[in-house]
């Protein structure tokens, strides 16, 4: 890690991270050891234009102190986690499909004009890794492979304790990484990727036709009162945390997929760490030492159980910490030393 990063902003300075979705904007106040003082949430305006939905971001940031001129004066920076497609090094969005009031909008420019602070963006996994580096399990870590498992599987990776963005800046689509060319289709359109094998919604499929195909009683069927459509991967995790055998074979299946993604990366990247983050990650936090010990079936380096899987720190706010470590980073450059 850079000696730039260890010293972190100015004591007493906050940053504004700023997690952009398609209907919601979540803000909040972080200090300089990672830690969200206050957070919010707000809508977002993203059909009626550029100028709507920039009226968002401005409304969701000064939500945050409202009539509180003093920590309004300690702002040093406002990092964003904003949807892509986007250019890191212009701050402009490019294309966004779900928040299509963004065409070529150079949304840190803009930012940066209501606020004379440094404005940065980012997408939300590569940011996410970045604070993990800067606050959280990656700490003390130079080139980290960061992965969060929630309804899709986003990806960042830092070499150097810096943010691989490749020569365009569309580095890092590790959820779109295909494991098997015959499988289902991903939304991305491709077969195969993990994202459509592990992801939450593809865990709920599975255990959805697995209901319908055996019969066999399982407590994931209770959970949804007797309705397999309803089935969810929250319920296939509560069901094996009570004991229940489907639900452990369901798990067990995901485990395997993602050991074999795993590999992959390790065999391509070889990093200091592996850190996974996101709902479906929690729910499968008590099997990490299973997709360790897996891990040697399917990797060429022999040194991969070496190689630390740990849980990320921040969990639902991770896009808030994320936006914070973009700008974190930059004023910590700034810094004497």
């Amino acid at each position: 890690m850079s000696t730039a990063m260890t010293q972190g902003h100015p004591e007493g300075h906050l940053i504004i991270g700023v997690d952009i979705g398609g209907t919601k904007i979540a803000t909040g106040l972080v200090d300089s050891e990672g830690e969200i003082k206050k957070q919010a949430r707000t809508p977002m305006v993203s059909d009626l234009g550029p100028a709507a939905g920039l009226a968002a971001v401005v409304a969701a940031i000064d939500h945050l102190y409202a009539g509180d001129s003093e920590k309004q004066n300690l702002i040093r920076g406002i990092g964003i986690c904003a949807p892509g497609p986007l250019d890191p090094k212009t701050g402009v969005i490019v294309n966004p499909p779900n928040v299509p009031c963004w065409r070529n909008f150079p949304l840190a420019a803009e930012v940066g004009k209501v606020y004379g602070v440094p404005v940065r963006i980012d997408n939300d996994a590569n940011a996410a890794a970045l604070a993990e580096v800067q606050w959280g399990a990656g700490r003390g870590y130079g080139n980290v492979f960061y992965a969060t498992i929630g309804t899709g599987i986003g990806t960042g990776i830092i070499f150097g304790g810096r943010i691989y963005h490749g020569r365009t800046g569309a580095a890092g689509e590790g959820g779109h990484m295909s494991i098997d060319y015959r499988g289902p289709r991903c939304g991305c359109g491709k077969p195969g990727c993990i994202e459509a094998l592990a992801a939450g919604p593809a865990i709920a499929k599975r255990a959805q036709a697995m209901l319908a195909a055996s019969g066999r009683h399982s407590l994931i069927l209770d959970l949804a009162d007797g309705k397999i459509p309803d089935v969810t991967s929250e319920m296939v995790g509560r069901a094996y945390l009570d004991g229940d055998a489907l639900a452990k074979e369901l798990l067990l299946e995901t485990v395997d997929l993602l050991s074999v993604w795993l590999s992959n990366v390790v065999d391509m990247l070889d990093p200091d760490v592996l850190i996974i983050g996101g709902g479906v990650a929690a729910m499968l936090c008590p099997l990490f030492d299973e997709i360790r010990n897996r891990l040697p079936r399917y990797c060429i380096n022999s040194r991969c159980q070496e190689i630390p899987l740990l849980r990320a720190r921040y969990g639902a706010d991770a896009g808030i910490a994320g936006g914070a470590a973009l700008c974190s980073e930059e004023l910590a450059q700034s810094v004497p030393a």
